[in-house]
């Protein structure tokens, strides 16, 4: 079977006895929560067991992102809707290996739950074969071929819903998430930011920088406010409001560790 770090592989997600039972012992690996330690996630990710080392797993983790991205865009799905299912996709293989399960697949699914979650659903026509083509963008041929030979679309659509099947799963069926575009523009609301003022895209791109790494898996949404807000606000040399002996950060509910974690977590993207 090709992994799915192989280019030339389609999708499979593994569906053996053997395969079902590993994936319940992993998904119950790290409990119920899910947030991290960078070291946690680091040590205990799946895909090392079975010789993915970091760095290689920090590159596929981008690479499913950009074909989110790319996807989403193409569905004309809401940014919000694509952060979703990056998210979806962090948390799967936090608790399944890249080695065992196709991640073109896996993020097809994703953004396939995301639109239903988020209530911007696309037909799972649509999202197959629009997924096909960005597969397959290489072959100008293969977004018609999938349309014109029923065996291609049935195999692929065999394969996302077996794959939502496996994310259901993995994840518990737990599709509650929350992003930290709300508290960031709650925030910058409150302070009374100049409208002409850079600092909220900066800090908004900041956010959506971060949903390609497992910032997500380690810091809560307001956290990730806070940090994108100090750091857009350091980049820019803005000073950001304060109210007597009340700083702007306590209003995030988030410590100075927290702050400086999250902050240098965002440093290493630059």
């Amino acid at each position: 079977m090709a992994k799915p770090c192989d280019s030339s592989h389609h999708g499979v997600v593994d569906n053996s006895s053997n395969g079902s039972q590993a994936r319940r012992e992993e998904a119950g690996k790290l409990g119920p929560s899910w947030y991290f330690s960078r070291r946690e996630i680091e040590e205990n990710s799946p895909s090392r067991r079975d010789g993915i080392d970091l760095k290689k797993e920090s590159s596929i983790r981008k690479l499913y992102c950009k074909f989110l991205q790319e996807l989403g865009m193409a569905l004309k799905m809401p940014q919000v809707t694509i952060a979703t299912a990056m998210v979806f996709c962090h948390r799967f293989y936090l608790r399944q290996s890249l080695a065992k399960n196709d991640r073109r697949i896996i993020a097809t699914v994703c953004i396939f739950l995301a639109g239903k979650v988020e209530e911007t659903p696309k037909p799972l026509k649509d999202v197959i074969v629009v997924s096909y083509g960005i597969i397959n963008k290489n072959d100008p041929k293969a977004s018609q071929r999938i349309k014109q030979q029923k065996e291609i679309y049935d195999k692929q659509k065999e394969l996302i819903l077996l794959g939502e099947r496996v994310v259901l799963v993995t994840l518990g069926f737990d599709l509650n998430i929350n992003h930290a575009y709300k508290p960031l523009v709650e925030a910058i609301r409150r302070f009374n930011i100049d409208k002409r003022s850079p600092l909220p895209q900066v800090a908004w791109n900041f956010v959506n920088d971060g949903l390609r790494t497992s910032l997500c898996l380690q810091f809560e949404p307001h956290h990730i406010a806070a940090g994108a807000i100090y750091l857009a606000a350091k980049f820019l040399k803005v000073n950001l409001p304060s109210d007597g002996d009340k700083i702007w950060w306590q209003d995030f509910d988030v410590t100075p560790r927290q702050l400086e974690d999250c902050s240098s977590k965002f440093l290493r993207l630059i």
